[in-house]
């Protein structure tokens, strides 16, 4: 968990960084932003308030993490912090050279580096990356005579930062902890952030064996399940049900007990094992047989775990536990399936 309330703005540089297929250019400061207190803490709610999450990441490199770009020029701010400038111009072209997609947008790139970032109990300093690509207008009042006259200005949403990392000093030889946020993540254009200039790959901690623990009991159940066995979809729901009580109800997960526990059946623990080994296989992950359940992960993966039958466009049924209360069957004469559902009260 990341605190960041103690953390100190030491020095910041500001660039900025155009489109290089639409022949933007990059714009260098030639020393440090030099502020007021209070324009400090603004930029630090700026770049700060959006880093909520508990999912970390390394910086990667398929054959050697020193020829991870970001990696090497932050490792040489973190040896010499004296450095900055002379890598923050390094980092900029960096991010210019991976700025080529037709809808990135010019922007400003800011590189801090910041001290007292808490993180796990550790305080450690840190080199942030953030970029602002989208601006807003405001509206200004301000007198005039006996009246008041009302203006536009061009700015930036302090609440509302595009792009960010914090690339903490620690865990060096595996590529730093790093967490990273991008609100234009679900675009293709915004995958360079992340895949192409920083070139990150998941933690494997806790939040990550929690994460993907979820995502190949939801696979396995929605996707493997129907096609190699006979399962109604109550059937298909209530597993999903009983794997999200086991989750939040644990404190460790344990491989064997959960299949004992959840999936019961010898035949279908077999399948699950045959399925998690080509899971892990087709997404490069291992999944550990044994972790600490991570309750953040819990509780993003649940809204993606959602026990429902959808019925046409007319019903969903929400199940919450026992199938043995859900009977399909068909209706000839209307030619038309249906579901009883058996309970002794309404709520």
């Amino acid at each position: 968990m990341l605190v960041t309330s103690e953390v100190k703005l030491e020095n910041i540089i500001l660039h900025k960084v155009g489109n290089k297929s639409r022949d933007e250019d990059i714009r260098f400061s030639k020393q440090p932003l030099q502020l007021e207190d209070f324009i400090k803490e603004l930029l630090l709610k700026y770049f700060l308030s959006p880093f909520k999450s508990d999912e970390y990441f390394n910086l990667h490199h398929e054959s050697d993490i020193n020829l991870n770009e970001v990696y090497s020029f932050v490792s040489k701010i973190f040896a010499n912090p004296e450095t900055l400038l002379e890598q923050s111009e390094n980092l900029a072209r960096h991010l210019y050279e991976q700025s080529t997609h037709a809808k990135i947008k010019e922007g400003e790139f800011y590189v801090a580096y910041l001290s007292d970032c808490v993180v796990d109990g550790e305080a450690v300093d840190a080199v942030g990356l953030f970029k602002s690509e989208s601006r807003e207008t405001y509206l200004k009042d301000f007198p005039n005579g006996d009246t008041f006259d009302v203006d536009s200005e061009d700015g930036i949403n302090i609440n509302k930062l595009d792009k960010g990392c914090l690339i903490f000093n620690t865990d060096q030889e595996q590529g730093y902890l790093v967490s990273t946020i991008d609100n234009l993540s679900n675009t293709n254009e915004a995958l360079y952030w992340r895949e192409d200039f920083l070139k990150l790959k998941s933690r494997q901690d806790s939040y990550f064996n929690t994460q993907k623990i979820m995502g190949l009991c939801k696979s396995f159940v929605e996707e493997h399940l129907p096609e190699a066995f006979d399962v109604s979809r109550a059937d298909q729901a209530n597993l999903l049900h009983k794997s999200m009580d086991f989750m939040k109800e644990k404190e460790v997960f344990d491989l064997n007990q959960f299949q004992n526990e959840v999936i019961g059946q010898q035949d279908l623990i077999e399948s699950f094992q045959s399925y998690k080994t080509t899971y892990e296989s087709e997404r490069n992950i291992q999944i550990k047989p044994e972790f600490d359940i991570h309750d953040a992960a819990v509780k993003k993966q649940s809204k993606y775990m959602k026990s429902i039958i959808k019925l046409d466009k007319s019903f969903h049924i929400y199940v919450h536990g026992n199938s043995q209360n859900i009977e399909k069957g068909y209706d000839e004469d209307r030619g038309m399936h249906f579901y009883q559902l058996f309970f002794k009260e309404e709520a």
